[in-house]
């Protein structure tokens, strides 16, 4: 048994069958149930949905737990979306789909409780999005793009510090464009969201950003939804059906929309599939994020089997 700093998960949709989008006004519930998995803060997440929901989010963060709670902290809401690209939409409901505005986000800023935010840098308007949210304290992050090199060179240039799920809803490596993903690989300035659930992402890409990224810019994160810790079935993400199958989360044409993997499921993987040590796994989940967020370390600290279950 070995005692490790607590998990910081910084894309959390849901858990224990609560959709962050859909029931906002839930989100020290889904706080609690994240102990169970060994975090002890995290970043919520509201995908892309009517405005309500975020407003709702703000509301129920700014108020504080309720008497007698406990679990996780959260650090900051995560709004990924609504300015993001229509043909990379993943499971994001296309008629909630906004483009880039400065008042759009009047509002979001470090001070009222956003801490990141995900937009497609080649729609017009984004960049002045992006260079906004960023004096604001905001850590805005590349994601559900069709974005060329030089358009995420842009949006670096504007503030950009983060790519959101490397990989998916995001334009392919190419030998004379390599677009997001060879930016975060190739280059410095990137940290990377990855989803290693085992169904994100081919184990050859795993090794491959890991190799390039290393555990500073390789960020872990869940992308778990209300699916965590429930059986196989129908479950919900933001105004969708959704159905939770042997781990993933999917909408009923098949399209992943979410995990249903707990943050250590992903480290077990994850130092399965390339061989890293579990002192740099754990740091992909606790040092990396809390940095790229500004935060301190965490003086929580939780106690892992060295096959990285919890005692």
């Amino acid at each position: 048994m070995t005692t490790y700093p607590g998990l910081v998960d910084a894309q959390v949709n849901g858990a224990a069958g609560i959709d962050l989008t859909a029931e906002p006004h839930r989100l020290w519930e889904v706080a609690s149930a994240l102990p169970a998995y060994g975090v002890v803060a995290f970043v919520p997440t509201v995908i892309t949905s009517d405005p309500a929901a975020r407003r709702t989010a703000l509301d129920t963060l700014a108020a504080g737990p309720p008497a007698g709670w406990s679990g996780a902290e959260p650090l900051g809401l995560h709004f990924e979306g609504p300015m993001i690209a229509p043909t990379r939409k993943g499971a994001h409901p296309e008629h909630w789909l906004r483009a880039p505005s400065l008042d759009l986000v009047d509002g979001w800023s470090r001070e009222s409780g956003v801490v990141m935010a995900t937009i497609a840098p080649e729609l017009p308007g984004a960049l002045e999005v992006i260079e906004l949210l960023s004096t604001r304290g905001v850590v805005v992050s590349v994601g559900h793009t069709a974005a060329g090199t030089a358009d995420v060179a842009a949006a670096v240039e504007a503030g950009a510090r983060c790519v959101t799920h490397l990989g998916n809803a995001m334009a392919p490596v190419l030998p004379r464009d390599p677009g997001p993903v060879g930016t975060a690989l190739g280059g410095d300035d990137l940290v990377a969201g990855v989803i290693v659930d085992g169904h994100h992402l081919d184990p050859l890409f795993v090794r491959t950003a890991w190799r390039a990224l290393g555990p500073d810019r390789f960020l872990s994160v869940s992308d778990t939804t209300a699916g965590l810790g429930l059986p196989d079935g129908p479950a919900r993400l933001g105004d969708q059906d959704v159905v939770v199958s042997e781990g993933t989360v999917r909408l009923h044409d098949g399209t992943l929309a979410g995990s249903a993997a707990s943050l250590l499921d992903c480290l077990r993987t994850l130092v399965a599939q390339t061989g890293c040590s579990v002192d740099d796994a754990v740091a992909t989940a606790t040092t990396t994020p809390l940095t790229l967020l500004g935060l301190p370390p965490r003086e929580e600290r939780i106690e892992l089997t060295d096959d990285l279950e919890l005692s």
